[in-house]
């Protein structure tokens, strides 16, 4: 990403102080997506203790993460680096789940 215009739009014209505010914000929406995903996540793990299911689901961890490599393709970012995240958000599901039952 040397060059300073991204599909995101050019750096040319914001400064250091504009760029960490843009920064911040998207912490902001990073968090609350997460919060979102647990909030599911723990949504799921319910229905599965209701319906007797295992915690863990192997097949759709791997859907999870092939499609997490082709997003990460799709805006072209280190596929191993949003597969790592990914594997985290899964065990950390995982474990909650498993303290919950």
């Amino acid at each position: 990403m040397a060059d300073n215009n991204t599909e995101f739009g050019s750096t040319n014209d914001m400064s250091l102080e504009e760029l960490r505010e843009e920064i911040e914000s998207i912490d902001h929406e990073l968090v609350e997506l997460i919060a979102r995903r647990t909030y599911v996540a723990d949504t799921i793990a319910e229905v599965k203790e209701e319906r007797g299911l295992p915690t863990t689901d192997e097949r759709q961890e791997e859907r999870v993460m092939e499609r997490a490599g082709q997003n990460a393709e799709q805006f072209d970012v280190d596929a191993n680096l949003v597969k790592a995240i990914f594997r985290l958000l899964i065990e950390l599901n995982k474990v909650e789940q498993r303290d919950n039952r």
